[in-house]
């Protein structure tokens, strides 16, 4: 709206004032400072109270001033998901990410996502966040069992939750497929279907979750039986090309395998490849095992026998874990292990 300067005779345009904390106290009823516990999320403030202050903040277009709350508070309401800036060809990390931010709607925190580029420092990333207090929490991924991020934010006391665990698991909050029960599920099944000797094309041997799938698929494979190869100088992360031909080079020479059990859909599409190339047919004397986290296997090759991996779960619970941790540091860390079943 233009307001008239009669002293000039020009038009001067008047900005509408911002919506603040004393606005929203004054459609609500309530004392400015409930109305800034209310928005923070203070568990002494009811849940009907939340959410009438956080709907009238809706409705006007309230906006808080991070400096400001960051001043009042010490607290930056960020909260920062460290992820590898490595290609993914399955839309993975978008969905994790979508699902961590769905999680933190309606709540006093946003998500950033911060770069982990896979040829630096990968303490870089974590020491930047915490030097800097630009998150009041982090979430991260790809852990190896004694991950020398989650020894650093330990020590320091900083908040954090991972997806996957580590060797100091009961200590921290985590959310984590259980990888040891899919390795144990697969080789049960590969069983059942009278196979003898099967390949498992695992995760990288450094990351936490390729031990834990290695030593369940072992682990049934004793009880079963069953001898089980894990393929040596190649895994599940690696491009496909390589993937393919490790495949059909191991199955030229060693005819004995009948089965592949395979840790992501990206490898088990390359090992089919492969598999194909050495003469082999899924479904045909020959079977694969594999994790998925999108139903789209059985449309590539009908005869994939899956498992389903739910990101959007793990992407929820990531949230809610944080959440927790932030609210309520004196309790004891939420922590998800999501099991497979038979």
């Amino acid at each position: 709206m233009a307001k008239h300067n009669q002293q000039s005779g020009k038009s001067v345009l008047q900005r509408p004032e911002k919506p603040t904390l004393k606005t929203i106290s004054a459609l609500s009823g309530l004392a400015v400072p409930t109305v800034s516990r209310a928005l923070g999320d203070a568990p002494d403030i009811s849940a009907a109270t939340k959410e009438k202050v956080r709907r009238i903040a809706h409705e006007i277009g309230y906006v808080p001033n991070r400096a400001g709350v960051r001043l009042r508070t010490g607290r930056t309401n960020v909260v920062s998901l460290v992820l590898s800036t490595e290609a993914d060809a399955l839309n993975l990390t978008s969905r994790l990410i979508s699902a961590i931010a769905g999680g933190l709607r309606d709540t006093p925190y946003h998500l950033v996502v911060t770069p982990d580029f896979p040829d630096d420092d990968p303490l870089k990333p974590i020491k930047y966040i915490v030097e800097t207090g630009s998150a009041d929490l982090i979430i991260i991924n790809r852990i190896q069992p004694e991950d020398i991020r989650v020894r650093y934010l330990m020590d320091r006391g900083f908040p954090f939750v991972t997806h996957g665990r580590t060797v100091w698991a009961e200590q921290h909050a985590y959310y984590e497929y259980d990888n040891h029960a899919f390795g144990g599920l697969a080789v049960r099944e590969m069983a059942r279907r009278g196979h003898r000797r099967i390949l498992l094309i695992a995760p990288p041997r450094d990351q936490n979750y390729a031990a834990e799938m290695i030593a369940g698929g072992r682990a049934a494979a004793g009880e079963t039986g069953i001898e089980l190869i894990a393929a040596g100088g190649v895994s599940c992360d690696d491009h496909r090309d390589k993937v393919e031909a490790y495949v059909a080079e191991k199955l030229r020479r060693d005819k004995g395998i009948t089965g592949i059990v395979s840790a992501s859909p990206n490898a088990t599409m390359a090992a089919v490849a492969g598999l194909e190339a050495a003469g082999r047919k899924v479904g045909e004397g020959f079977d694969v095992y594999s994790k998925e986290t999108i139903p789209f296997l059985t449309l590539f090759r009908p005869g994939i026998l899956c498992a389903q991996e739910d990101v959007a779960k793990a992407g929820a619970n990531l949230a809610r874990a944080a959440l927790h941790a932030l609210q309520n540091p004196d309790e004891p860390p939420m922590q998800f292990l999501d099991v497979p079943k038979e």
